[in-house]
């Protein structure tokens, strides 16, 4: 029985029940009593008393004041020699005898920790929750470490003098020959003004759209600063400041520029102390001064010289918001455009953001207490914009090939080059422009122009005439020479990247070669093609040349529009081409003459899906190519550049190596060579392919439309083309060492709207209609002929035979041997009604050549009615134009050049 129960003293003596009653002398009585019930480890063995006894002669008088505590004191004393005891596992029970408990390492009496962790008096999961005097003592000292550590950066950074900034340096152009061209792009154009001299308008304008707490701020923004350093932790876009006093510490920082964490953090304290320690008149002043509005202007009255010709202190409201507007970025605000940085900063999209950005402006001074509505209401259209180009040495073709190599380096991710690097300057930029080749096309247009050109005389024919080209080396797809307008300074589109200005029937050898390439379909079979069911075409395959020739799909069904109509196809002039009755005519002599009914059908032949693809494997970009939905789309109712099409071209010449153009070699800076360009061809033919393309387009010149184009002793093969209305003459040609594209157009740069226009060009230089047999070949003729002065004389390869002759067997009417599958897509509508803002959508060429009257048919890419011409659009709805070129006079402004595809 325990001892704890309470009974009273049994009578002493020996046996079995005395012991268990721990007697004194009984063999049993370590169980009698709890161990360590007197403090002493001897007391639970062999003790001479049991300590929990009430009475008798031997007991001892208990030293505790009750059972509890003494059991208390006897826990403790067993936890001690537990540890003492414990074994290598930390478990009670080691020689001193078994336990039951579990042990911690031994402390020595007395001794404490630095840091109590993990917690000696806690035990399991407990141990390792910091108590809540380690956790406020870690955040206390952090806190003073980072109050430290801001102190010392506040106290080493010192407030900038934006009168030692703004130090950008030049960009080195140099010629293909290791020449400079120009330096440019790094000067400094700056002028400080003093805050009193500063319009009120301007001082509102940039609080109102840039920071309205600024006059009571502390001149940092948190929230914004947080949000900046999370998003570059992160690796996404580096960001500002947000109040105009963080903004006047970057702009006045021009020293070191790059958006590191470092630099956020220095960018802060010296914020902080310019926000303390400046007066807000003196950061506002600094601001304005240090300020980057574009055009290379730093400062207010450089960016009202740039923009207005005017001093700063005349600026009125409307021109002080718009300069507001320059402040988020000129490249997609200043109304000039910059296409050449970026595709989609054309002039009229970058006046739409600038307007809506400039009424926002005023609209926020306004709401702001800062502008009256009735002077606000004054401002609602853009100020009057003078010339953006102040450089003299960016006058003629000089600022075209500028802007070309700063967009070729810009929009190739391969150079790690930005519009801001290289704003800031020190490149030395290595150009594949040849001088001399540049001054040759450039002396061929004007003298074309000088003696053809009379806007004085016809100002209803002549006037906005605009010629455009580009001169690629085929073996590497070097850009050897553009022409971009009469004067960069003046003129500031440039003419061999983009305009809009469909190609007309120079698109016609893209469907050759995909009929060579892909083959036509095979009329009984299935509508899902598989390449082996296909016949690889042969250039002796005859088409029909009928005018208003009925359209089949490769199934033979005749192609109808939305409407159930007819497509009828129809040549230049109303001509059928060809032995009658049956006007059957071969590839060769239909590309020879430029014939759009055969032509037209080989693409149905081939499928339209097909045709597109070849194009874009010979190096068009898709987004300069009309919808493939429709016929005409064989004929050229696509807008590539210059640029693209001399390169494009340059693949046939290359055997079917297509090598994407390029204009800059290598750009280097202080620290060595930055980038390389590196050779990367691909094959979009084979030679097989390539060389009878070139084989029938050297028919062309040799006795076709482009006789202008021939050079004596040379071998040339090219195309003409001339779309329908009227409205744009190319000539495309090439030799085994170059590739040229001219165009010819009108073209209303004054139009204000998004859709730029277009003009007829039938009575232009005194012809009754512009062909690309005429002007532009004969500019073809003269600088290709100086361009090849002094190079060896190189002939084409010989093409090997290729291909099935198709419709060779006499038939009533031709039959296709394959077709484009039958499309349920909207198709164009014949309809005597004329759009005025879609393009005219088919294309075609004209010369002096035909079968029956000295001329061609090769005009009016378009489809027909038994009344007359009508042309498929590229629109889901397309417009019509007639025969005679009259409306669908309006063009959205494309941009099917070097580097990017359509916008408008």
């Amino acid at each position: 029985m325990s001892e704890h129960r309470r009974k009273p003293p049994q009578p002493q003596g020996g046996g079995r029940a005395a012991a268990r009653r721990g007697q004194p002398g009984s063999s049993s009585g370590r169980r009698a009593a709890p161990r360590g019930a007197t403090g002493s480890p001897a007391d639970s063995y062999g003790s001479s008393s049991y300590g929990s006894g009430r009475s008798g002669p031997e007991s001892e008088e208990r030293p505790y004041g009750g059972r509890a505590e003494a059991r208390r004191a006897a826990q403790r004393g067993s936890r001690r020699r537990g540890a003492d005891n414990a074994g290598p596992g930390g478990r009670r029970g080691g020689p001193a005898g078994p336990g039951r408990g579990r042990g911690r390492a031994a402390t020595a009496p007395g001794r404490k920790r630095i840091i109590d962790y993990p917690r000696a008096d806690r035990y399991g999961w407990r141990r390792w929750v910091p108590s809540w005097k380690l956790v406020s003592g870690l955040f206390i000292g952090f806190v003073g470490s980072l109050v430290a550590v801001a102190g010392i950066a506040y106290a080493m950074v010192s407030v900038p003098n934006e009168a030692a900034v703004a130090k950008a340096q030049n960009n080195v152009f140099y010629w293909s020959d290791g020449s400079v061209m120009v330096a440019t792009g790094g000067e400094v154009n700056r002028q400080n003004m003093n805050f009193a001299s500063i319009p009120k308008d301007m001082r509102y304008a940039v609080i109102s759209q840039e920071n309205k707490t600024f006059e009571t701020d502390s001149g940092i923004d948190p929230k914004g600063i947080a949000r900046a350093v999370l998003n570059m932790a992160r690796g996404g876009q580096t960001q500002g400041g947000s109040t105009i006093t963080q903004q006047y510490v970057k702009n006045a920082m021009l020293n070191d520029q790059a958006q590191t964490l470092s630099r956020k953090f220095k960018e802060i304290f010296v914020a902080i102390k310019v926000g303390t320690q400046v007066p807000k008149d003196q950061i506002m002043e600094g601001y304005l001064n240090t300020t980057y509005f574009g055009r290379g202007a730093y400062g207010l009255q450089a960016a009202s010289r740039a923009y207005f010709n005017k001093d700063a202190t005349k600026l009125d409201a409307g021109e002080c918001a718009f300069l507001a507007a320059m402040v988020k970025g000129a490249t997609y605000y200043d109304p000039a455009g910059a296409t050449s940085l970026d595709p989609t900063a054309t002039p009229e999209a970058n006046s739409r953001r600038a307007l809506a950005q400039m009424q926002d402006t005023l609209d926020k001074m306004v709401k702001y207490g800062h502008l009256s509505p009735a002077e606000r209401a004054k401002y609602t259209t853009l100020p009057k914009i003078q010339n953006p180009r102040s450089n003299g040495q960016l006058q003629g073709q000089i600022g075209y090939l500028v802007d070309l190599a700063k967009a070729y380096l810009v929009n190739n991710p391969a150079t790690h080059i930005t519009a801001d690097d290289l704003q800031k300057g020190g490149y030395q930029i290595y150009t594949t422009f040849d001088k001399k080749k540049v001054n040759e096309l450039e002396s061929a247009v004007k003298k074309v122009q000088k003696a053809n050109i009379k806007p004085q005389q016809r100002p209803k024919t002549d006037t906005h005439v605009q010629f455009g080209g580009a001169s690629v080396d085929p073996a590497t797809g070097a850009i050897k020479a553009i022409y971009g307008g009469e004067d960069a300074t003046k003129h500031f589109t440039d003419n061999a990247d983009s305009t809009g200005a469909q190609v007309g029937s120079t698109f016609k050898p893209f469907v050759l070669a995909a009929a060579m390439k892909w083959g036509v379909r095979n009329p009984d079979g299935p509508e899902s093609q598989p390449q082996d069911d296909r016949t690889v075409v042969s250039p002796k395959s005859l088409y029909s040349g009928k005018n208003k020739l009925k359209i089949k799909e490769y199934n033979g069904q005749v192609w109808t529009d939305k409407n159930g109509k007819e497509w009828l196809q129809t040549n230049d002039g109303g001509e059928s081409v060809g032995d009658p009755p049956n006007y059957k005519i071969d590839l060769r002599e239909a590309m020879q003459y430029s014939v759009n009914s055969a032509y037209v059908q080989l693409g149905m032949d081939v499928g339209l899906d097909k045709v597109k693809e070849t194009a874009m494997d010979a190096g068009i970009l898709e987004g300069s190519l009309a919808s493939s939905n429709y016929p005409s789309f064989s004929i050229g109712t696509s807008d590539p550049s210059a640029i693209r099409m001399a390169s494009a071209y340059g693949t046939f010449a290359a055997s079917g190596q297509q090598r994407d153009p390029y204009s800059v070699v290598k750009v280097s800076d202080k620290d060595g060579v930055v980038f390389q360009h590196r050779d990367k061809s691909t094959e979009a033919f084979t030679p097989q392919v390539a060389d009878n393309v070139t084989d029938v387009l050297k028919t062309v010149v040799d006795k076709g439309t482009g006789t202008k184009a021939q050079l004596p002793g040379r071998e040339v093969a090219g195309k003409t083309g001339t779309t329908d209305g009227n409205k744009s003459a190319w000539f495309v040609g090439y030799t085994p060492q170059l590739s040229t594209a001219i165009s010819m157009f009108r073209l209303d740069d004054n139009a204000k709207n998004k859709n730029r226009t277009f003009l007829e060009m039938y009575g232009t230089g005194g012809q009754e209609k512009i062909h690309g047999a005429s002007f532009p070949a004969e500019i073809w003729h003269d600088y290709m002929a100086q361009a090849l002065a002094n190079e060896p004389v190189k002939d084409f390869p010989t093409p090997q035979p290729i291909g099935k002759v198709l419709n060779a067997d006499p038939s009533p009417t031709p039959t296709p041997s394959a077709s484009q599958s039958r499309t349920t897509s909207p198709s164009p509508s014949p309809s005597p009604s004329v759009s005025s803002t879609a393009p005219s959508p088919s294309a075609s060429d004209t010369c002096q050549w035909s079968w029956t009257n000295n001329c061609n048919g090769n005009g009016g890419a378009n489809g027909g009615t038994d009344t007359g011409g009508t042309t498929g659009g590229t629109d889901p709805s397309p417009s019509v134009t007639d025969t005679t070129g009259t409306g669908g006079n309006t063009r959205g402004n494309g941009n099917g050049g070097l580097f990017g595809g359509k916008t408008g």
